[in-house]
């Protein structure tokens, strides 16, 4: 909206100030929609035989959360609770995400579920996944 605009005849101050609104809800409604679908947020590293993936969980417990591995697709999901509220409160912000998660990465290479090792400590889960020993290269001996 230019300043010029106030001068216009038939300028609606109200009108336009209920477009702005709406521009607004709906730029914010997209950021938070797509907030809520990266939960949680992960890292991945890989090496030459394992993948390290570390996943952000603040405020769950170990036992809200399940991992699933197949093939080369890991999964996380599980349930963040809502906290406890007086009924006399209202929520001046709320910006953390309560209720169901999942995530689901690729990883880089097909996994041995035998050989996947979880650990959850602060608020952080580490989960190594290590390839299969018939999927690893092998080095092939050149006859000469």
């Amino acid at each position: 909206m230019l300043v010029s605009d106030f001068g216009r005849i038939g300028f609606d101050p109200f009108l336009e100030m209920r477009r702005m609104q709406q521009e607004m809800n709906q730029r914010l409604s997209d950021m938070t929609a797509k907030a809520a679908q990266e939960f949680p947020p992960v890292n991945l590293w890989m090496g030459e035989d394992s993948v390290a993936v570390t996943a952000e969980l603040p405020g769950i417990a170990p036992d809200d959360v399940d991992l699933t591995v197949r093939e080369n697709t890991l999964t996380l999901t599980g349930e963040r609770g809502s906290p406890a509220q007086d009924e006399r409160s209202v929520w001046h912000r709320r910006e953390r995400v309560y209720g169901n998660f999942s995530r689901t990465v690729q990883l880089p290479f097909r996994v041995d579920p035998e050989q996947v090792e979880a650990r959850f400590a602060n608020g952080l889960l580490e989960v190594e996944l290590h390839r299969p020993e018939t999927d690893r290269p092998k080095k092939i001996q050149i006859k000469g």
